[in-house]
């Protein structure tokens, strides 16, 4: 009599789809922990100066910035209750309000017109225009100081607030015209002939149909054009002339003199100056992204 024995049932085979894989999913938990700890770190160092000079305007000593850790122990608004009774600032921050918003206006609009022109219209030049446009960034403030403060005073513009206007345009016009020419060339031209079939003018189709569809790129140009102005120290230094025409940027310097730096108060005075600058990025935030990237390709 024999026995037969059976043959082992065999060992199923493992679908590669779904096991899973150990040493790859580890090393993208590995990736994904480096990339947020560079990020941290990232945000950190970017986070730091913004706190560093609010904690110095706590100090209740104009030398505390030596001696950090004094704050701790003292820490005051006082710094900021003298900046703004005791001081002109809120002259100074009606004069840069005046000359950033006026800036901002008439710039973004002259942009605007020069970007859609090139965008739209094929005329002679229209390349070297843009090119023209690019080489006048390249001069840097030391060369254009002495020109400009000639040509300023030769037709009366020296310490105006419109003279400093038309300064910090030619700056930050061709930057924006730059910007609003790539974003233009995104909108379809189709949109621009059935504007013309309904009757509207040139302008008004680039008024009533093409802005409205070109607000983010308007609101990157906007916040630059802004901050332009907003911070800009060298030429208001030297062509703002009379107190009552003082800029923040410039009454800024009237903390420090040769023989006494009152660092408190220029910090107190730093945290107050970005927050309006912080309050039109909150605004225009959410159209940053998509206005500086819309136009990097077409269609």
């Amino acid at each position: 009599m024999s026995t037969t024995t059976a043959p082992p049932a065999p060992r199923p085979v493992p679908d590669p789809a779904r096991t899973p894989n150990r040493p790859r999913s580890h090393r993208r938990r590995s990736v994904s922990a480096s990339l947020h700890a560079f990020l941290v770190a990232a945000a950190f160092i970017a986070v730091f100066p913004v706190l560093w000079i609010f904690y110095i305007s706590l100090g209740p000593d104009k030398n505390d910035y030596q001696h950090p850790g004094r704050i701790l122990d003292n820490p005051t608004l006082s710094n900021y209750g003298h900046v703004l009774r005791d001081t002109g600032f809120g002259t100074w921050m009606l004069n840069s309000l005046i000359v950033a918003l006026c800036t901002m206006a008439i710039g973004v609009l002259i942009a605007a017109s020069a970007a859609y022109a090139v965008s739209r219209i094929r005329f002679l030049g229209r390349g070297s225009l843009m090119y023209t446009f690019l080489l006048t960034q390249m001069f840097p403030v030391a060369v254009l100081m002495v020109p400009l403060y000639k040509i300023m005073g030769s037709i009366g513009l020296l310490d105006t607030y419109g003279g400093l206007v038309l300064i910090y345009c030619s700056t930050a016009v061709p930057y924006c015209a730059w910007l609003l020419k790539g974003y233009f060339d995104t909108i379809p031209v189709e949109i621009d002939e059935a504007g013309r079939i309904d009757g509207l003018t040139p302008f008004g189709t680039f008024w009533r149909l093409v802005l409205p569809l070109a607000r983010p790129g308007l609101a990157v140009a906007a916040f630059y054009t802004f901050i332009t102005a907003w911070g800009e120290v060298a030429f208001a230094s030297k062509f703002m002339l009379s107190e009552g025409n003082y800029t923040l940027a410039v009454g800024l310097q009237s903390y420090v003199s040769q023989f006494n730096s009152q660092w408190n108060y220029m910090a107190a005075t730093s945290v107050l100056i970005a927050v309006p600058a912080g309050f039109v990025f909150y605004i225009v935030q959410k159209h940053l992204v998509t206005g500086l990237t819309a136009g990097g390709t077409k269609g």
